[in-house]
């Protein structure tokens, strides 16, 4: 079977999606229902991490133990990775020893080295540039509430960050379209943006990129690797806070998502996030069902 990649939305068709998706209703229907369902017995994840993780970690180990196979968690600062190994030749050992590879880092450029030296699959758990993974359970947690995400509007309210990307590939993937609204200086790095012109648009208000949207989602305000900016982004990101005003611009039955960890106060406003349109707990544990899905579907093909 051809090796299949997860680097970026964009790597899967509608096609593809819709069979993930439809897995992993039926696989979180069966976890639901104690139903044991192990397809991996006897393969092996291993999940490479260079940046730390809560959700990232516990959905991908749980979720492969929960197939029936292994998940060997490997750090960089304890591995010959963090020792100058290169990225090649560590992509050569370790997908000879295993059936699959997730990998959590900083540049896109490495994940992208190291599947193109892989002889199994590699997922993205999480990069500067993408987080296709946590879009994939955000589209999985709107169709479960909401139905077909197809022709909807997405207001993104925040920094211009590894989840405003994946958002844009999957706006062109499923047809719906993204609000964008960032602080100035903050804004969308076009040579990151693959979607066409047609599926986003720019406001300078948030306020503005809210309005009539079936979805308002947002991010920390200061990224993984960002922390020196910290004080310059609290000061820049004053106004972007999603709270109870911006949700009335949207949709009267429009959900609220968050990836987490969040800062109340910060970019979303605990009214919003501990309110009745917010969605965050069943989006994070979504992040499980999806990726066993994707576990499943990079591993065994379609089933």
């Amino acid at each position: 079977m051809t090796i299949r990649h997860f680097l970026q939305f964009s790597d899967f068709s509608l096609a593809d999606f819709e069979h993930v998706i439809e897995r992993t209703r039926i696989i979180k229907h069966k976890f639901k229902n104690y139903e044991p369902y192990h397809p991996l017995m006897d393969r092996t994840l291993v999940m490479v991490f260079e940046k730390n993780s809560t959700r990232t970690r516990l959905s991908f180990e749980a979720g492969m133990h929960q197939l029936g196979g292994a998940a060997i968690y490997l750090n960089t600062r304890d591995s010959q990775l963090g020792r100058g190994e290169p990225v090649e030749d560590a992509a050569q050992v370790i997908s000879r020893m295993c059936d699959i590879i997730m990998i959590r880092t900083f540049g896109q450029d490495i994940i992208d080295r190291f599947a193109q030296n892989s002889r199994v699959p590699v997922i993205n758990g999480l990069t500067n540039e993408h987080h296709p993974c946590q879009v994939l359970a955000d589209i999985f947690t709107y169709i479960e509430h909401r139905g077909s995400i197809a022709g909807k509007t997405v207001a993104w309210i925040g920094d211009a960050n590894n989840m405003l990307y994946s958002w844009l590939q999957a706006a062109e993937v499923f047809g719906f379209h993204v609000n964008v609204s960032t602080p100035k200086s903050y804004d969308i790095d076009r040579s990151l943006v693959s979607a066409s012109n047609a599926r986003y648009t720019l406001f300078g208000n948030p306020s503005d990129a809210c309005e009539d949207a079936h979805l308002v989602t947002t991010d920390v305000w200061t990224s993984m690797g960002f922390e020196t900016e910290n004080a310059a982004r609290l000061q820049a990101f004053d106004g972007w806070i999603v709270d109870a005003e911006k949700m009335h611009r949207a949709k009267p039955d429009a959900l609220f998502m968050h990836c987490l960890p969040a800062h109340r106060g910060e970019e979303v406003a605990a009214e919003v996030i501990d309110g009745p349109q917010s969605v965050v707990w069943d989006e994070a544990e979504n992040r499980l069902h999806a990726q066993k899905a994707l576990l499943e579907y990079l591993v065994l093909g379609k089933v």
